[in-house]
């Protein structure tokens, strides 16, 4: 899937990042289906939208949910993933009882957080390393 690169503004610069965050219910529980499911995404579609920040890609499975979002400079992964993470988990408890009677919480303690963004790491570290090779411009601040 081709993500289109759009580039947000903010007071202090130009940023572009992206973020895959992967969680599961506690013991790995395969309870995201049906209602629960739908829900869930509604939930994380909600509190991307409070956030300003641009869902690319969601997958709920059964056992766990990817997810691939770009967010704010300001923001961290940890606080991202924990942001739909705490959000999510409150509202499905309290929405579907039998979640609060099998698992003692909704979700693991842990996930998983890569970056990505619309350039390679390869990329990223020839330009760095050519920096000098590149012709400049008068007032060209790159």
């Amino acid at each position: 899937m081709a993500v289109t690169r759009k580039v947000r503004r903010f007071s202090g610069g130009v940023y572009d990042l992206g973020l895959h965050v992967v969680w599961c219910p506690k013991y790995r529980r395969p309870v995201l289906e049906g209602r629960v499911a739908a829900r869930l995404e509604e939930l994380i579609r909600a509190k991307a939208d409070e956030r300003g920040w641009r869902i690319v890609a969601l997958e709920v499975m059964p056992d766990h949910v990817h997810l691939f979002v770009q967010h704010d400079p300001k923001s961290s992964a940890s606080y991202v993933a924990n942001q739909f993470k705490g959000f999510t988990s409150r509202v499905l408890r309290e929405e579907f009882p039998h979640l609060r009677s099998r698992m003692p919480t909704l979700w693991s303690s842990s996930y998983f957080a890569a970056s990505a963004g619309a350039v390679s790491a390869d990329t990223v570290e020839k330009y760095i390393d050519t920096q000098w090779e590149r012709p400049r411009k008068k007032g060209d601040g790159s």
